[in-house]
């Protein structure tokens, strides 16, 4: 059995978001030892673990309330799980695109200046006006 603070470390949560987790209902069946204080087995742990992924993939912890009732259901809610976690995926592959499109952009500007500094190119800008 784990301790609140043992899973904290284990996952990389803080004590904090686990205790709102818990309170929320998002880890089911929390048993108490004999001072009440939570206590998580292993299966606790392995589905608080997928709780910080779902977050970290943008889930709400609405969406996640949601998924959490689909697992609880059982195997006949794969198919719902499934189009949840693509619809997320699909999200987070545009994200990724953004974030690439954006490094590119910074690649760009960071060669014209090298370019600007070295006397390869002459400095021209959209935001000064130039004299004709």
């Amino acid at each position: 059995m784990y301790t609140m603070m043992q899973v904290c470390r284990e996952t990389d949560m803080t004590y904090q978001t686990l205790k709102y987790y818990c309170n929320e209902g998002l880890v089911p069946n929390v048993k108490r030892d004999g001072n009440n204080r939570r206590v998580f087995d292993e299966r606790d742990v392995k589905w608080i673990k997928d709780l910080v992924c779902l977050k970290k993939c943008g889930m709400s912890i609405q969406e996640m309330k949601e998924y959490l009732d689909l697992c609880l259901k059982g195997e006949s809610t794969i198919p719902q799980r499934k189009e949840m976690l693509t619809k997320k995926q699909e999200a987070l592959r545009a994200s990724i695109q953004e974030l690439e499109d954006s490094v590119s952009y910074i690649d760009w500007k960071q060669n014209f200046y090298d370019d600007v500094l070295s006397g390869r190119r002459p400095y021209v800008s959209n935001l000064i006006p130039t004299e004709n």
